[in-house]
């Protein structure tokens, strides 16, 4: 029934009309380039996450004006800042590492765009993700789909999308397979930011500092003992928002051996470390999860995991456990065929059948 109530609303609206987020950069242009090859029209969408993001936004409607297209200019920093930054500053405070885009993908990005795109009487929606999405026809079911350039793939950053927003998505750069490519569209079309360079990891952090900018949020970190699994003292830690699972450098402290972060301790305000056979986990624990299909339905499934984005797929599989009586609470126990460094809560695991992803949640723990 919410299917078919979904397909009637969008009766209506244009299948010749896309909706892009267009931030400046050479991606999205390039984007935008190929749908208009493709002969939609597009409108060029700038959302502001910031409030006061003045260069990005001119930078933005300097290339809609030369590629002739509509612009639409929105503030989005009430909701960014609620949604986004204060689940980033809580989620280093209580000694995880969150990764800002899959919050914001699905709660901000992709609404936003979905909103504006009903707004403009727009079927479709489309940004400059490296990613593709795949129609399986004999479910009628939207999966994000790998992109074509692996080493650049975002499919992980994806996995929350739902229905309603991967069924109306469009990824223009799905099937390029190099960025040099991307750069040599951009030129032939003159366009003033060929060459403009990538964007940072974090959009919200120029420099990426993120423990400065929590602090420069208010946020306080007391200081705190480094650990060793035995709990025995080594040193003085500057506070648990500084560290994080696998790091080496940095730590300030002198051990004669190299010892990395291997499990922080939010209430007892520790970080313990140890050397590197420490960080190794062949069982991953995750919650929260976003699946595709029935989540009963993955029980005992073979996938390809990831445990960051940065990660190689490694074979596993999958086991659901209920994890409350009463709610249809479940936890995801994930065995890896060959044992996964570094696994760190706060992150997400995402799962693949082949190149599509199936589902993924986030990491609360690991087991060796």
């Amino acid at each position: 029934m919410m299917r078919m109530n979904m397909e009637s609303r969008n009766n209506h609206l244009d299948k010749n009309k896309v909706v892009l987020g267009l931030s400046g950069g050479v991606d999205s242009t390039a984007a935008a380039l190929l749908l208009q090859k493709k002969g939609y029209r597009v409108i060029g969408y700038f959302f502001d996450t910031e409030g006061n993001n003045l260069n990005g936004r001119r930078e933005a409607e300097r290339v809609a004006a030369e590629l002739g297209i509509d612009f639409i200019y929105e503030d989005v920093s009430c909701c960014f800042q609620e949604m986004v930054v204060e689940n980033f500053c809580s989620e280093y405070l209580c000694g995880r590492t969150p990764n800002p885009c899959i919050i914001c993908n699905p709660n901000i990005k992709f609404q936003k765009l979905i909103e504006v795109a009903d707004r403009e009487g727009a079927y479709y929606i489309a940004t400059g993700h490296y990613a593709r999405v795949y129609h399986d026809s004999c479910r009628n079911l939207y999966f994000v789909q790998q992109g074509a350039n692996t080493r650049k793939d975002q499919s992980y950053m994806l996995y929350r999308l739902g229905q309603n927003v991967l069924s109306r998505l469009v990824f223009p750069l799905g099937n390029m397979e190099d960025k040099e490519e991307i750069r040599q569209l951009a030129r032939g079309s003159g366009l003033s930011n060929a060459e403009k360079k990538d964007s940072q990891e974090i959009c919200f952090i120029s420099d990426d500092d993120y423990a400065s900018y929590i602090e420069g949020k208010g946020y306080i970190a007391p200081s705190g003992d480094f650990v060793d699994k035995e709990g025995n003292i080594l040193g003085q830690h500057k506070g648990i928002l500084h560290y994080t699972m696998g790091q080496r450098k940095g730590l300030g402290i002198a051990l004669g051996k190299p010892v990395f972060v291997t499990k922080i301790d939010p209430e007892k305000n520790q970080v313990i470390l140890g050397d590197n056979e420490e960080l190794l986990s062949h069982v991953v624990l995750s919650t929260d999860h976003v699946i595709t299909e029935a989540i009963m339905d993955m029980e005992g499934r073979r996938v390809q995991a990831k445990v960051r984005y940065s990660a190689r797929p490694a074979a596993a599989v999958i086991h659901v456990e209920r994890v409350a009586e009463d709610v249809a609470a479940y936890q995801i126990r994930t065995v890896f065929e060959e044992p996964q460094r570094a696994v760190t809560p706060g992150q997400s695991i995402v799962f693949y059948d082949g190149d599509v992803v199936v589902g993924g949640g986030f990491i609360q723990g690991s087991i060796r």
